[in-house]
């Protein structure tokens, strides 16, 4: 797509790295968490599940966590540091070249996709738990996809990889249980995105 100069910084949104920047530096925006084997493709279903709502979640039905983060310097030359209310990330740092490149530290779309896969494995192992069955084990991989829209930087898609070991279950039911889960997981419906599913389902 041909751009005029005019806009090239508004398309850039404030210094973040263009569609032309990222295919010079051959960087991908996808970022994966982990690698998962799956080859069924689910469409997403009508029925929809209240995936973990059996859950009291205080006398308001509300539940909060913090995060918080700092930013030093520039954009391109600066550095910044995340920490979680848990402690389990703690000043972890996070730059221009983590989230755009290939350095070693963390990145906003790494973060989403990790709360993601969480939150959907959790999910799914409730609605399986109200079908009774308990699974034996659920890898998801959650890849998310940052993307350069006219509007900016933008996260367009979140696709979970899904392997699951259900001793005794019935795959058809499984899997309806499974689009379920992604349709109801806090996650998913947080996200302003695509959200596809690839599933593995072992019985």
């Amino acid at each position: 797509m041909r751009r005029n100069p005019e806009t090239r910084e508004a398309n850039s949104f404030a210094g973040f790295p263009s569609s032309s920047f990222i295919e010079s530096r051959r960087v991908s925006p996808t970022q994966v968490i982990t690698a998962g084997l799956l080859h069924l493709r689910l469409e997403t279903t009508a029925v929809r599940f209240s995936a973990l709502s059996e859950f009291t979640l205080g006398p308001n039905k509300t539940m909060k966590r913090k995060a918080s983060a700092i930013w030093r310097g520039g954009l391109k030359d600066g550095k910044g540091a995340i920490s979680t209310e848990s402690g389990v990330l703690k000043e972890t740092q996070y730059s221009f070249s983590t989230r755009f490149e290939n350095g070693v530290g963390t990145n906003p779309e790494e973060l989403i996709a990790a709360a993601h896969a969480g939150c959907f494995s959790m999910a799914f192992s409730a609605e399986l738990g109200k079908a009774g069955l308990t699974p034996e084990s659920i890898n998801t991989t959650a890849t998310i996809t940052l993307e350069m829209l006219p509007a900016g930087p933008t996260v367009t898609q979140s696709h979970l990889d899904v392997t699951a070991k259900v001793p005794g279950a019935d795959k058809a039911k499984l899997l309806e249980i499974a689009n379920g889960a992604k349709a109801g997981c806090p996650i998913s419906r947080l996200l302003k995105a695509n959200i596809t599913m690839d599933a593995k389902l072992e019985t």
